[in-house]
């Protein structure tokens, strides 16, 4: 366990929290600073489409106007129904005049707008006023039935100057309510009242957008200060990460391939952690020790096992000298196990192990390979040393075949080969090969592999 120690050092969660803390900080400033700007934006585009809408409606008043009085001159000059019906549809059904002006006053306008819409809008009721005074004297003249009329022009009532005259003159003066005596003056004073009103609309949504620009600089000058902040935040936050984490990060990798102790570097949790690895690491070479071992050895007889084995295989096969190798099977041991039971069983076997560790050399490697099958690879092996191999079978052989304890007596069943120069590919067949061979010959005994694939020596082991 690593014990408490006293460690300085900037903790990376205290600096992490105020990080995230002005981070989360100056995003809100910016986010505001952005609604401010969309809100800025919709109030520059409202003004715009304010001035555009209250022109299309001051559009709409004037083609209303002039619709009334296209339909006024037109009945003046042919007296035809149909002119009549067309200005009253226009009057009371269309009503785009009327329409328009309450739109435009449903707006807010300024006092002079509303003085400019007030005048243009007595003028045109006056204009009105004298086209039906016109519609009632052709009517007159042209002697209709009045109750075809709308109220409007039943309830207007002609002065006696104009009762007086004829049918011919009634009309004369009608058009010249219409194309005379001041009546296009009044039509371009309308125009005019209806212009100012635009210009005073202009001038107020100038003024609203130049208040709206002056606003909007103001936010997007804050918000440049604010991302000049997160900049500097980020390049601050990049500084503590490479000074506290990635740099120590690096030292720390650059112990761990050379297999050193860390450095007491970096920010506080670096510290603590370079001392707990500290601390472990001074337990790793008795742990590597140990796992080495559990991972070559047999954990039941001690001697290599079959992973060792392999891997020595591999390392001997670049090997220039000559080897021996040789393959031994318990005989019958499955009998044995099922007998007597697998704990008499392990014990047999670990008494194979000892008994083929004291016969060969420390040099050699004595392998359980798994099961009741074990291996000696013999350094420098040559066919030379075949009878000395053959009298160390032997020997075990006989120790066997003597009970010790409750341990019936068992055999081996050995097969040798010999290679020139390392382990050969051929070097572990060739010997299963000669093992084979004994198996065919009754077992308890050794055989040895000759180049020529015949089995030669097959040497019995007797009982005692």
């Amino acid at each position: 366990m690593t014990k408490e120690r006293h460690v300085n050092g900037v903790r990376i969660r205290t600096l992490n929290t105020v990080m995230i803390f002005i981070s989360l900080l100056l995003f809100v400033v910016v986010f505001y600073a952005t609604l401010q700007i969309s809100h800025e934006y919709k109030a520059s585009v409202t003004a715009t489409e304010k001035y555009i809408t209250l022109q299309q409606a001051a559009h709409m008043v004037h083609v209303g106007s002039d619709s009334l009085t296209e339909q006024a001159r037109l009945y003046a000059v042919t007296a035809q129904e149909e002119h009549v019906r067309a200005y009253f549809e226009e009057f009371y059904s269309n009503r785009n005049r009327e329409k328009a002006l309450d739109f435009i006053n449903a707006e807010r306008l300024t006092p002079e707008q509303k003085a400019s819409l007030d005048r243009a809008l007595d003028l045109s009721n006056k204009l009105t006023l004298k086209e039906i005074y016109a519609i009632r004297l052709v009517a007159e003249a042209m002697q209709r039935d009045m109750a075809a009329f709308p109220p409007i022009v039943r309830e207007t009532t002609l002065s006696e100057g104009d009762r007086a005259l004829d049918a011919e003159g009634k009309i004369e003066r009608a058009r010249e309510l219409l194309f005379k005596s001041g009546y296009d003056e009044m039509k371009k004073r309308i125009t005019g009242e209806l212009l100012l009103f635009l210009e005073h609309t202009l001038d107020e949504t100038r003024r609203d957008q130049q208040v709206q620009t002056l606003k909007l600089g103001a936010v997007l000058d804050r918000q440049r200060i604010v991302l000049i902040g997160l900049c500097i935040l980020n390049v601050l936050t990049f500084l503590m990460i490479i000074t506290l984490i990635i740099k120590p990060l690096q030292i720390y990798l650059k112990c761990i391939k050379s297999d050193k102790m860390f450095e007491l570097v970096g920010a506080y949790e670096f510290k603590h952690l370079a001392l707990t690895y500290n601390d472990i690491f001074a337990l790793k070479e008795h742990q590597d020790k140990m796992l080495r071992h559990q991972a070559e050895h047999d954990p039941l007889t001690g001697l290599l096992n079959r992973r060792a084995f392999d891997s020595l295989r591999d390392l001997l096969k670049r090997d220039s000298d000559p080897m021996g190798f040789i393959l031994i099977d318990v005989d019958h041991f499955k009998e044995v196990n099922d007998t007597h039971g697998h704990v008499v069983g392990d014990r047999i076997l670990c008494r194979v192990a000892g008994l083929i560790k004291r016969a060969f050399r420390s040099g050699d490697f004595c392998i359980r390979l798994g099961g009741d099958e074990f291996a000696v690879i013999l350094k420098g092996g040559s066919p030379t040393m075949e009878q000395g191999v053959a009298a160390k079978i032997a020997d075990i052989n006989g120790s066997l075949s003597r009970p010790e304890g409750d341990l019936p007596s068992v055999s081996l069943s050995v097969g040798v080969a010999f290679s020139e120069s390392g382990f050969a590919e051929n070097l572990y067949g060739n010997a299963d090969s000669a093992l084979y061979a004994v198996k065919e010959q009754g077992r308890r005994g050794c055989a040895f592999y000759v180049p020529e694939g015949r089995i030669s020596n097959v040497y019995r082991s007797s009982a005692t």
